[in-house]
């Protein structure tokens, strides 16, 4: 048979070779796009070369600094504790990346001891200057933030568990959180905290009643206790209960805790109320960025200065609070909740 002398299209789809692209492919793009701080599509593309390339400890390194440059300062611990905890002493930068993180949050303690960490394990490195400059902000603050400082022999391990907990809480990755904080329960029972974001994630996962029957029995050993207060308040008025949420709510409205988390607690509950006004009050009190930057931060206190008649400053919290957790779009916006 004569063969054509002109090729077939077979014959030149066999000289095309094919286009593979690899982790650093993408992670080159992930860093073209942060340089023209283009975040969500950093994000977007850093994830990518992680996926294709796993046991790259330096892509999910620049990942956690596209999350610092958002302030998702958690979502960045959570990496940088991950290599850490694969690679050790190789990467001892994460050290200091964690402690810039901690400071930011107001955890100035841990902010502190990462800080030493890295000073003490790198030998001139990259960040040595600016490590020596953040211990000496850190030494120079005197008065420090109300939060409980727990001694706990295992501390690393309470650290990472706090951080895993926290990034599955305020992702409402409810079934990924119940087993972390069920063990530390178990492991750092002094952290009480724990018990109440179990109760919490337990209600949101389907199991309503034994959340509420956690909370009562909690609340009958300590009847102060303004966790037990909050979660039985917001469990009631999800139940449509509103009488037995208002016998919680109304000792909430007189009180004024230290704490920053306790504070931001009772706003959101005071908001899902229906008390608009004191919430947004209590809103404008904190200052600590360890709750200023939550998810349930921007949420409620955008829906409390919507339902005041603050329109303008309602959509600036939403559509940051969506920046930093996209899901948080999917609920339309501060004008869909009553």
């Amino acid at each position: 048979m004569t063969r054509s002398p002109n090729p077939t299209i077979t014959d030149k789809q066999s000289n095309v070779i094919p286009f593979l692209p690899t982790g650093s492919f993408y992670f080159t793009y992930g860093i073209q796009a942060f340089k023209k701080r283009r975040f969500d599509t950093a994000v977007k593309w850093l994830k990518k070369a992680i996926e294709l390339s796993p046991d790259e400890p330096l892509y999910p390194c620049q990942l956690s600094v596209v999350y610092t440059e958002v302030g998702s300062y958690h979502a960045a611990n959570q990496l940088l504790s991950e290599v850490v905890i694969t690679y050790g002493e190789e990467y001892v930068d994460c050290y200091y990346l964690m402690a810039n993180n901690y400071a930011h949050l107001g955890l100035l303690n841990d902010a502190k001891k990462y800080a030493e960490k890295y000073m003490e394990q790198a030998k001139d490195g990259d960040f040595e200057e600016a490590a020596s400059q953040l211990l000496q902000m850190l030494d120079s603050l005197e008065e420090e933030e109300a939060e409980e400082d727990y001694a706990f022999e295992d501390e690393d391990e309470l650290l990472i568990y706090q951080e895993t907990a926290f990034y599955h809480l305020e992702n409402e990755e409810w079934e990924e959180a119940i087993p972390v904080l069920h063990e530390m329960m178990q492991l750092f029972p002094e952290f009480t905290l724990a018990k109440h974001q179990y109760a919490y994630a337990l209600f949101q996962s389907g199991s309503e009643e034994e959340a509420i029957e956690l909370e009562s029995q909690w609340i009958t050993e300590d009847t102060k206790d303004i966790h037990s207060h909050v979660n039985l308040a917001a469990f009631y008025l999800l139940s449509k209960q509103e009488e037995k949420a208002f016998a919680h709510i109304e000792p909430l409205r007189n009180v004024f805790p230290l704490h920053e988390q306790q504070k931001l607690a009772i706003a959101e509950v005071l908001t899902r109320a229906g008390y608009y006004q004191e919430a947004v009050e209590r809103f404008s009190g904190l200052k600590n960025k360890l709750v200023i930057g939550r998810r349930g931060y921007y949420k409620w206190f955008s829906i409390a200065s919507y339902q005041t008649g603050k329109p303008s400053q309602a959509l600036q919290l939403w559509e940051k609070g969506c920046k930093q957790f996209p899901h948080l779009s999917e609920e339309g916006g501060p004008w869909n909740h009553q």
